[in-house]
């Protein structure tokens, strides 16, 4: 992959020699996403940041991750905010945008609505979710977090054992992260979800096409007694026709200490794109699993720092003049990501 001037649109631009450069950029990104030190490398470019659906953790850590650089960043959220409102097509509002920004971090409600953006945007786009279709940035950290957490036990992605659970039909995340895992050798999956919400057939077949063992069930305790990753995602109720048939599978697949305990290994790792559903009729991940050290969900949200500061620096064609533009940081920091 061409990375400098790219759209960054779905998982199936990559190869795995691919990932394993925005890996090890990412790696690199350590010092400045952990306040130890500044860059500059990006001072004077503009992310043009257009979230047309609700987001805290994809939208924040793109703009985090973009002033790391030393860039700044122009938000644009929800429809009413923009000219789109007024009728605008995506083709104009790209047109238009990609004159005002040197790269666009852009989530839509419809399928396919990035890239139709990305082929009228001068500059390079990076999708941060389009519909229930993909999630490329978040497949990515999730990859780099699981690569991490086996890391620290002696273990590599080949050969993972994951468990996705929840909502597999409309969850993006684990689309994309289904994709990327086609990459890889000998992985193990289980599909959790009931089975109006199972995974849909295109991606399943992809996954057995690239010779690994895929089994779905409805049964959340056998499912998760044997792999190295859980990886549970909320109902994604902003798919269903109504909040009535949501609730039809709201809090189906729950895992708290008790059942974590009984039927997982011990150190199998949990991990969730966030955010997680905390209400009394959900509870996908209890609160009791916070203080598991297994619990991988907020070192995945600081993950997806490091790796959206990677493709930016690649598409941006800086990646390594990073160090170059560096100093030390002069304020306190606390410490917060000791130990991650």
């Amino acid at each position: 992959m061409q990375f400098a001037g790219s759209h960054i649109l779905s998982i199936a631009q990559f190869e795995r020699p691919d990932v394993e450069r925005v890996f090890a950029v990412a790696d690199s990104m350590e010092p400045y996403a952990h306040r130890r030190r500044v860059t500059k490398v990006l001072d004077g470019a503009i992310l043009g940041a257009m979230f047309f659906e609700p987001s805290t953790r994809t939208r924040v850590s793109f703009g985090s991750a973009f002033n790391l650089l030393g860039g700044e960043v122009r938000e644009t959220t929800g429809f009413e905010q923009s000219a789109i409102a007024k009728g605008e097509s995506l083709y104009d509002t790209a047109r238009v945008l990609s004159g005002y920004s040197d790269v666009i971090a852009m989530r839509h409600p419809q399928e396919g609505s990035v890239a139709e953006f990305a082929a009228a945007s001068r500059v390079p786009v990076l999708n941060g979710g389009d519909g229930s279709n993909e999630h490329p940035t978040q497949a990515l950290l999730d990859l780099y977090t699981i690569r991490k957490e086996l890391s620290a036990r002696g273990r590599d992605v080949d050969r993972l054992r994951i468990a996705m659970v929840g909502d597999l039909r409309f969850g993006r995340t684990v689309h994309s992260l289904c994709k990327l895992l086609c990459l890889f050798q000998g992985i193990q999956v289980v599909l959790v979800s009931p089975v109006e919400l199972r995974m849909p057939g295109d991606i399943v077949e992809q996954l057995r096409a690239a010779g690994h063992d895929v089994l779905e069930s409805e049964a959340l305790e056998s499912s998760i007694r044997h792999v190295d990753i859980v990886y549970s995602t909320r109902i994604q109720e902003e798919r269903f026709s109504s909040q009535q048939e949501a609730d039809l599978y709201r809090g189906r697949f729950r895992l708290n200490q008790s059942i974590y305990t009984e039927h997982c290994e011990p150190n199998t790792v949990i991990m969730h794109p966030l955010p997680r559903d905390s209400r009394v009729t959900a509870r996908e991940l209890d609160d009791d699993l916070n203080d598991n050290p297994n619990l991988a969900i907020f070192r995945q949200t600081d993950n997806g720092v490091l790796v959206r500061m990677a493709l930016f620096t690649l598409v941006l064609d800086v990646a390594e003049q990073v160090h170059r533009h560096a100093r030390d940081v002069n304020w306190y920091t606390g410490g917060r990501f000791d130990g991650l």
